[in-house]
C-alpha cells in the first residue's frame, strides 16, 4: 500500500483510539457528552464514527479560515477561489452534520484542542487574524492545501476500512470532491497569478 494511504489509515486509527480513551475517561468521571435527539442509525462502526467526528471539526476550522479570505486575501482570483471553496465546504459540513445525527453521535467536538494533521488550529486562526497582505495569502493557501490533502487521504482510508453504507458513500463523495478542489488550486497556481504567493503557488509535491 502506498505511503500516504497507510499514513491516513494510521491517522484514522489514532483518532479512533483517542475517541475511545476520551469516552472512557468521561465514563469514569460520571460525565456523559451531549448527544443529538436522534436515535442511533444503522451504522455503529467505530471507524465510521471516528471519520465523521474528525471531518466535521476539520471542515469547521477550514470554513472559519476561508471566511477571512473575503476581506483579507489580496487579489480577486484568490478571493474568488476561496469563496467557491468556502461554499463547497459549508455544504459538505451540513451534510456531515446530518450524517452525524443519523448515526446518533455526540454533537460535541471530540478533537477540540487537538493538533491533527490537516486541521486548521485555533492558533492558526489567531495568526491569520493578525496577518495581512502576502503573509495572510501564504497562510491561507498553505493551510487549506494541507486541509484538502489530509481530509482526502483520511476519507480514502474510510472508504476501505469503514463498513456503514452512508458513511463510506459520503467518504467516496468527499474523495471525489477533494480531487476537484485540489485541481482547482493547481489551476489557479498554473497561471502564476500575482495573488497566489510563492512558495505555495506550484509546490512540486502537489498530488494532482
Amino acid at each position: 500500500m502506498p505511503a500516504r494511504p497507510v499514513a491516513a489509515l494510521l491517522l484514522l486509527l489514532t483518532v479512533l483510539t483517542g475517541c475511545a480513551r476520551q469516552e472512557g475517561r468521561a465514563a469514569e468521571s460520571g460525565t456523559v457528552p451531549s448527544r443529538t435527539a436522534a436515535a442511533p442509525g444503522p451504522s455503529a462502526d467505530p471507524t465510521d464514527s471516528a471519520w465523521v467526528q474528525l471531518m466535521i471539526p476539520m471542515d469547521e476550522q477550514a470554513v472559519a479560515l476561508l471566511d477571512m479570505a473575503s476581506r483579507k486575501a489580496t487579489g480577486p482570483r484568490l478571493r474568488a477561489w476561496a469563496a467557491r471553496l468556502r461554499s463547497d465546504q459549508a455544504t459538505e459540513l451540513a451534510e456531515l452534520r446530518r450524517l452525524r445525527t443519523r448515526m446518533g453521535l455526540p454533537d460535541t467536538d471530540l478533537h477540540e484542542g487537538h493538533d491533527m494533521p490537516g486541521m486548521v488550529t485555533a492558533a492558526d486562526l489567531r495568526t491569520a487574524r493578525a496577518a495581512g497582505g502576502a503573509s495572510f495569502d501564504r497562510l491561507l493557501v498553505s493551510q487549506i492545501r494541507e486541509h484538502l490533502r489530509q481530509s482526502e487521504q483520511v476519507s480514502r482510508s474510510e472508504t476501505a476500512a469503514g463498513s456503514g453504507t452512508r458513511a463510506t458513500t459520503r467518504a467516496r463523495e468527499l474523495v471525489a470532491a477533494r480531487g476537484k478542489q485540489l485541481a482547482a488550486l493547481t489551476s489557479l497556481c498554473a497561471g502564476k497569478a500575482a495573488d497566489v504567493p510563492e512558495p505555495f503557488a506550484c509546490p512540486e509535491d502537489h498530488p494532482v
